[in-house]
């Protein structure tokens, strides 16, 4: 069901971690680069894919879809076509990538009643048109974020393992087609341009890097370069969130996680992700959740 490899070519190294659940294939990669190259990708498979870039930037030709990209990190989409043949090009010297494949026959059997979009996009398939879900390529918000890292960081072992794998490859699927939901009109929003829109995608790592003692504002938007109206807005435009709800979400993930796979007490995940006290940590943790710290620890 899993299997993890290690990669080394003349340019890098890439790590990769796969699942199979019922013939849906999961990957999560992190290649590392020497330099900027161009290297070309192809696969015959006749899969739906999902794929989400969750760090770092590059740019692919895609000839099936007689396209090309260029995307900076944190993008998902859905696409197909009968096999695929790309050029990519890094862009920065480490690359996260994860996806997911589904078969093209339990793809239509999940989508093909669904949303208006996704009905669309289900009759390119059945047409044999290759096809990209949406022209515009989506932020990965805290809510795919949570899911993917659940994932790759799931606990459970054999079939419990492939009914997990299996439930968040359709959650992946659904919040995916759920970003598209609400039509962006660009001429209404604050991130117009390449520079900034990294610069956003710089302050989400950093609140990632310092969850258990944050910047503030301030301190953040002169790190990064913007100034504070246009830190927030941006932010709340790219994640759907403001840049507090966002630090709060993932604080209370990791100590979710922390509370199944580790030893450390309520109290010292408290202190560790920056709560001012056990009991301020007890009650967002139940707000968010619906139960105590103390029932994920004695309920796994």
């Amino acid at each position: 069901m899993e299997q993890q490899q290690q990669v080394k070519h003349e340019h890098g190294v890439m790590k990769f971690t796969r699942w199979n659940c019922d013939n849906i294939l999961l990957g999560h990669s992190i290649s590392t680069f020497t330099d900027y190259v161009d290297f070309p990708a192809s696969s015959p498979t006749d899969v739906i894919r999902l794929h989400f870039g969750m760090k770092g930037n590059y740019s692919f030709s895609y000839r099936q879809l007689n396209r090309s990209f260029d995307l900076i990190g944190s993008h998902h989409n859905i696409m197909w076509s009968n096999g695929f043949d790309m050029v990519m090009q890094n862009k920065t010297l480490e690359i996260e990538t994860f996806g997911i494949q589904f078969p093209k026959d339990l793809f239509i059997q999940y989508t093909q009643h669904a949303s208006d979009q996704l009905k669309r996009f289900t009759e390119d398939i059945v047409n044999g048109r290759s096809s990209l879900f949406s022209e515009r390529w989506a932020a990965i918000d805290p809510g795919i974020d949570q899911v993917i890292q659940q994932i790759i960081h799931c606990r459970y072992n054999g079939d419990l393992k492939k009914l997990f794998l299996l439930s968040k490859s359709i959650e992946l699927l659904v919040l995916s087609a759920d970003a598209y939901r609400t039509p962006v009109n660009q001429k209404d929003t604050i991130i117009k341009s390449s520079t900034d829109k990294e610069k956003i995608i710089a302050v989400r790592d950093l609140i990632n890097e310092r969850v258990s003692a944050p910047p503030n504002l301030s301190e953040i938007a002169k790190t990064v370069g913007l100034n504070e109206y246009k830190l927030k807005r941006g932010f709340k435009e790219t994640f759907n969130t403001t840049v507090f709800g966002y630090l709060t979400e993932q604080r209370l993930h990791l100590a979710h996680r922390y509370l199944r796979d580790t030893q450390k007490t309520a109290a010292q995940i408290a202190l560790e992700l920056g709560y001012a006290t056990p009991q301020h940590f007890n009650n967002a943790f139940k707000k968010k959740f619906g139960i105590t710290p103390y029932s994920v620890r004695n309920n796994p």
